[in-house]
């Protein structure tokens, strides 16, 4: 079981993970404290720390198919999910290895969207369907108007991807 962002970090290294993915989770990490910051500003109340946790081993499979960290492929997230499990990660975190490329699936939660974005985000890419999910699913748990929360997030995802060409930078490692 995991508590918190450290033991999923010790977990990867254990497994064998390369420099590189744990230096990318831990950038995808800055981008999705600061979602987790935008929504706490809104009055949001959800689980943060699945957030924190999804993000930190959302591509934990990568570890078994390395050519997909440089290259495409979707090996990894049903991998990752096996592998978390096999190793006692908690099954709604386990499944961020596999929603984080599936977020356009029926029934995600706002955290499960919220690892996705912050997989887009960290590096400066705005996805505007994911973006859309996001703030509807935010104005529903907060009962209100689209429009109501828009700004508000377009503005905190707009401030995320404003650093991701500095977080690329830091993520040249060999």
């Amino acid at each position: 079981m995991l508590r918190n962002r450290t033991d999923a970090y010790q977990l990867l290294k254990r497994l064998g993970a390369p420099p590189r993915l744990l230096l990318h989770v831990q950038l995808v990490g800055e981008a999705a404290d600061m979602l987790v910051e935008g929504y706490k500003k809104l009055g949001l109340n959800l689980d943060a720390k699945r957030i924190e946790l999804g993000v930190a081993i959302h591509d934990a499979g990568k570890i078994g198919h390395p050519e997909e960290m440089s290259g495409p492929g979707s090996l990894h997230e049903a991998e990752g999910k096996r592998l978390m499990l096999e190793n006692g990660v908690q099954v709604e975190i386990a499944e961020c290895c596999v929603s984080h490329a599936a977020w356009r699936s029926p029934g995600l939660k706002l955290e499960e969207l919220s690892v996705a974005l912050a997989d887009k985000l960290w590096k400066g890419k705005r996805e505007e369907e994911l973006e859309l999910l996001v703030i509807d699913k935010a104005a529903q748990y907060l009962g209100t108007d689209r429009w109501e929360v828009f700004a508000a997030l377009d503005s905190v995802f707009e401030d995320i991807a404003a650093g991701g060409t500095e977080r690329l930078q830091r993520s040249n490692i060999e």
